[in-house]
C-alpha cells in the first residue's frame, strides 16, 4: 500500500468479524496449528495431548477471571456464543429486550424463542 513513494499506514476498522492476534498469542498457539494438533474428544495420544492443552488454557482463563475452570466455556465464534448465552440463560416466560440494531445472531435467537413462546402460549 503505497501512495507514490511514501508508505500508507493501514487502518483496519472491521474488528467485529476478525482481529489480528498478539504476537505472544500466536507463539503460544503455533505448536497446535502444526505439530500438536488432535481432536480433543478422542482417546488417542494426540487427542489427549490436545485435551490437556485446552484444560490448561481453561485453568489460565479461570485464574485470570477469578472463577472456577468449570465456568469457562470456549466457543468457536460470536454466533455460537450468542446462542449459548441466549438459549442457556432463558426460561419459559422470560422477557428479552432487543433493538433493531442487534446482530442477526442475537435477533434470530430471540425470534426463535419468541416463536416457541407464542406456540406454547397457544396451547395453554
Amino acid at each position: 500500500m503505497y501512495n507514490g513513494s511514501s508508505p500508507m499506514r493501514r487502518a483496519y476498522l472491521d474488528n467485529n468479524a476478525t482481529t489480528p492476534v498478539l504476537p505472544e498469542v500466536l507463539d503460544a498457539m503455533r505448536p497446535y496449528f502444526a505439530e500438536h494438533f488432535g481432536n480433543a474428544s478422542s482417546i488417542h495420544h494426540h487427542g489427549q495431548e490436545t485435551r490437556a492443552a485446552v484444560e490448561r488454557a481453561r485453568e489460565s482463563v479461570a485464574t485470570l477471571l477469578g472463577c472456577r475452570a468449570s465456568e469457562i466455556v470456549f466457543t468457536s465464534g460470536g454466533t455460537e456464543s450468542d446462542n449459548l448465552a441466549i438459549f442457556g440463560l432463558t426460561h419459559a416466560g422470560d422477557h428479552i429486550i432487543t433493538s433493531t440494531i442487534e446482530h442477526h445472531a442475537v435477533m434470530n435467537a430471540c425470534k426463535h424463542l419468541a416463536g416457541k413462546d407464542a406456540k406454547s402460549q397457544a396451547f395453554r
